[in-house]
């Protein structure tokens, strides 16, 4: 039978103490939604009163698989549990489980709460007695643990047993400050268990500054460790804290874990962990970092040619796991480094089959060559790819022409009496030999100019006749604008990416002397890709 091994989430406590991060209530609610289909164990949802949404989240939250756990901290010296307002904010918050964050380190206690040894001792104990008295699960977040433990292991364990005698029901060792190296936390791990803190009873919650936080963690379940905190995406104060997307597939997948511990998380739950990741970038509006592990758009691209053959005949040749497993998808993208076989393992992925020795597939080498030498990238913009390539082949419909297009931008007054700048587009589009102009200014409610690309895309998706309900779902999600050439002869690259309803999401890429003409070439691309892909008929 396998060890139980125990998956905290902190990303909404935690992880909202990011730089420029700030959940509202309803998005709380949806990634705790997540998370729980995900399967972890404990979710962190907050410090009840701190702020006003915390506590609206906790007056709201419904019940959940995982245990709903509150976060504060231990009572104030000079008064009791019963009588410190903080921690009654937190305890009334009702959940099953409340952490909370004292110190270990005898320079904090000192310097930072300016209280003696003993005082800090009696908090965390009398803290840890009142909650377990209410009825609740107790943990104990040993706050800079691991420098207090280098700086006076006897206090730092003191401040330990207090808790544990007191009735925790988790010790949770903390890397604060993201400093200690794994093969330390791993020792260190050893020596607390070791004292007499049963490894059953210990976590581990690490900060990323050096890098280093996902391997802090394995280090510690390695010496005895059985709770693992985390967050989705690694969000958290600083350069962030362990991440639950790496932790999780790890600890799924990779042995000795995962024939020794059960998470909790199925298999089939860990085929939605890329889906969940980039939720989280959705509602933080944040374009997904593509080269993290396991999730990211580039996790599994192979672009040498070298690699993409060898993936052609084998795909462990150069992947440690099957993308499958965790949601996510093998790319073999285009560039001027692309051999024969990448490009027909790409042309089947578009579902384009295309006879070993064709003669087209020198063509399209060659106009991807030719084409990348001009400014173009198909190493991102994978769909501006199949159209080349299905343009090449004769396998590319015409759905509609466009008979030509016009953007001014103007500065004018607003209704609040402010100079603002508004962006009209006009496209006019030939469709089924039938000529169809539409307008569009891009401004939003409390009137400011979104921009003239912004105003192309709405334009051009206004009125396409028959094809108008297969692009309602799309949005655009990303624009990247880069300059490829300097001086008079500049050349402005373009890349969109582009998502709908069904959650695919594509990138087009356009080129030109002028940012309007490079961006309205991505975004017919863009609509062309959406339209095949939907199986329009031409």
């Amino acid at each position: 039978m396998k060890e139980k091994l125990y998956l905290y989430d902190t990303t909404l406590r935690d992880g909202q103490q990011t730089q420029g991060v700030q959940f509202s209530t309803a998005e709380k609610h949806r990634i705790v939604e997540a998370l729980d289909a995900l399967g972890v164990d404990y979710i962190e949802g907050g410090w009840p009163g701190a702020n006003p949404t915390d506590s609206a989240f906790f007056d709201e939250v419904g019940k959940t698989r995982a245990v709903m756990t509150a976060f504060g901290m231990t009572k104030r010296a000079g008064r009791s549990a019963e009588n410190d307002d903080v921690l009654a904010a937190v305890t009334n918050a009702g959940t099953p489980a409340v952490c909370l964050v004292g110190k270990t380190h005898d320079f904090h206690v000192t310097t930072a709460l300016g209280i003696s040894l003993e005082e800090n001792r009696e908090n965390i104990r009398a803290s840890v007695a009142h909650l377990v008295a209410l009825g609740r699960e107790a943990l104990f977040d040993a706050e800079h643990f691991f420098d207090g433990y280098k700086a006076n292991p006897e206090y730092a364990l003191a401040c330990l047993r207090e808790a544990l005698e007191a009735g925790a029901r988790w010790i949770v060792l903390c890397d604060t400050n993201g400093g200690t190296l794994p093969h330390e936390i791993g020792a260190i791990v050893r020596e607390v268990i070791a004292a007499g803190i049963p490894g059953a009873r210990l976590g581990i919650h690490t900060h990323n500054d050096t890098e280093m936080a996902v391997a802090g963690s394995l280090a510690a379940v390695d010496a005895g460790a059985r709770q693992i905190q985390g967050t989705l995406n690694g969000l958290g104060e600083r350069c962030g804290n362990a991440n639950l997307t790496a932790l999780i597939p790890t600890l799924l997948l990779k042995e000795p874990y995962a024939s020794r511990f059960d998470t909790g998380v199925t298999a089939e739950a860990l085929k939605g962990l890329t889906r969940v990741a980039r939720m989280l970038d959705d509602i933080l509006n944040r374009v997904p970092a593509k080269q993290v592990a396991y999730v990211g758009a580039s996790a599994f691209a192979h672009k040498a040619g070298l690699h993409a053959s060898a993936i052609l005949k084998d795909p462990t040749t150069y992947e440690h796991i099957e993308p499958g497993l965790v949601g996510n998808r093998r790319v073999v993208p285009m560039s001027n480094q692309a051999g024969q076989s990448n490009l027909r393992r790409r042309l089947a992925d578009a579902g384009l089959s295309v006879e070993k020795g064709d003669p087209a597939l020198a063509r399209i080498l060659d106009r991807v060559k030719a084409r990348e030498a001009e400014g173009y990238s198909y190493d991102t913009a994978q769909a501006s790819f199949e159209l080349l390539a299905r343009e090449e082949l004769g396998q590319l419909p015409e759905f509609f022409e466009v008979k030509r297009y016009r953007v001014t931008v103007e500065r004018r007054k607003n209704k609040y009496d402010r100079m603002v700048s508004l962006s009209e587009a006009v496209v006019v589009v030939k469709v089924g030999g039938e000529k169809k102009l539409s307008v569009s200014e891009s401004m939003d409610d409390c009137g400011n100019d979104r921009g003239p690309v912004n105003a192309l895309a709405k334009a051009l998706a206004k009125d396409l006749g028959p094809y108008q309900s297969m692009i309602d779902d799309m949005r655009l999600v990303d624009f990247k604008v880069r300059i490829t050439q300097g001086g008079t002869e500049a050349v402005t690259r373009v890349i969109i990416d582009s998502e709908d309803g069904q959650g695919r999401r594509w990138a087009t890429v356009g080129v030109s002397a002028n940012i309007v003409d490079a961006s309205f070439e991505a975004l017919l691309d863009a609509v062309r890709w959406k339209l095949i892909r939907d199986g329009a008929a031409s």
